[in-house]
């Protein structure tokens, strides 16, 4: 399985989109400062993911997350 996930940063509340086999050990990757583009705004929590079958499929989606359509669907289902 690949997962989708949305992290969000404690500091600010940015949100960054990734994808990896393993949540567990991402999520400390990025709070460890081993991301250029997230080390500056640790720590960082998993607000969202989703289950691919693939590499593809969840790579199309991590896309459609970043794009501006797909940012505006994705704080929509992170509003309660």
């Amino acid at each position: 399985m690949i997962y989708l996930y949305v992290l969000q940063s404690e500091v600010n509340g940015n949100l960054y989109v990734g994808i990896c086999k393993n949540l567990t050990n991402r999520l400390r990757e990025h709070n460890g400062g081993k991301n250029r583009y997230t080390k500056g705004l640790r720590p960082w929590e998993i607000v969202y993911s989703e289950k691919f079958p693939d590499w593809s499929s969840a790579r199309k989606m991590e896309k459609y997350y970043k794009s501006g359509v797909g940012k505006e669907e994705l704080k929509r289902k992170l509003v309660p």
